[in-house]
């Protein structure tokens, strides 16, 4: 079984992308595709999102045995929705979302009958909408697929060799755990990286300009982060609140202890801490998800 024509619903950075790397590694394989924005549609048509851009959701599904939705979680429901009358009969749904909980029951409820196996394609980058798509943002990332319980291990395999295909290394986890792995290596910092730049706004009147003048890599980098899609992250956090929660709290009381190591004059407490976070980045490097060029190779690609 495998995969022969791909309907992407929603056509910004992600679902752009996988129409582009689809066309690209797959190139036999149909793309078909949607976007609630007639201005997004009409872009997407002038790049070659997908093979062809429809007007209507039911439309750009009808014959497509993959359909991915490629909107910001919050709009799941609304998105299955909009497809459930063209779905055709052996249909796997599935989409790219960063929480996979309540994206899974969603889907589940939305479209009762069809098979619907959740993933999160682990890549991006802080840009966002139809011009920000590239055929190899998938290449050597992650993508965590979620099926739910009983889902057809074809289906599953099938799913799997579709994301391979575009570059992404695959691996199967239990959607639970994928929202507490996700709420530490990507929510958590993103909500720490929104709190810094805004504490930094708050800051620019007393500090006359400089906090951006002066700006260096640190707070650079922040603002990188903090430039992302704020509908997309909005749903995020909504969606993913208790893992979130949990790991805020957890943050909170490690960022107290710190705390106090610097008041009393801790440089013992403080010097192994930032060694031991120094060997993850540089673990991090290792496994091949980052770069130790310098400026980290960002000049040399868009990715993140």
């Amino acid at each position: 079984m495998s995969v022969q024509a791909v309907a992407i619903i929603g056509l910004g950075l992600l679902g752009g992308s996988t129409g582009l790397a689809v066309q690209q590694y797959l190139p036999d394989v149909t793309t078909t595709g949607w976007d609630t924005d007639p201005a997004t549609r009409a872009r997407a048509a002038e790049r070659g999102l997908v093979g062809t851009v429809f007007d209507s959701a039911a439309e750009a599904v009808a014959g497509a045995d993959l359909v991915i939705l490629c909107v910001p979680v919050g709009a799941m429901s609304a998105a299955a929705a909009a497809i459930a009358p063209g779905l055709q009969s052996g249909v796997v749904v599935s989409d790219v979302g960063s929480s996979k909980q309540t994206v899974a029951k969603a889907l589940a409820e939305a479209l009762p009958g069809i098979a619907v196996i959740p993933a999160h394609p682990v890549a991006g980058t802080e840009r966002s909408g139809p011009d920000a798509g590239f055929a190899a943002l998938f290449q050597q990332r992650w993508c965590i697929i979620t099926p739910p319980e009983g889902a057809d291990p074809a289906q599953v395999q099938t799913l799997s060799a579709f994301w391979e295909a575009l570059g992404a290394k695959v691996e199967v986890m239990d959607p639970q755990h994928h929202d507490m792995v996700l709420a530490v290596t990507s929510h958590l910092p993103h909500l720490i990286a929104y709190t810094i730049v805004g504490t930094a706004d708050d800051l620019e009147g007393v500090t006359q300009g400089e906090v951006i003048k002066y700006s260096a890599g640190g707070f650079r980098d922040f603002t990188r982060i903090a430039a992302s899609d704020p509908t997309m992250w909005r749903d995020v956090f909504l969606s993913n609140k208790d893992a979130v929660l949990d790991m805020l709290q957890r943050f909170t009381e490690d960022l107290t202890a710190l705390q106090k190591a610097i008041r009393v004059g801790d440089g013992e407490k403080l010097f192994e801490h930032f060694t031991r976070t120094r060997d993850i980045r540089r673990s991090i490097i290792e496994l091949g998800q980052d770069d130790a060029r310098p400026d980290f190779g960002r000049s040399d690609h868009g990715s993140s």
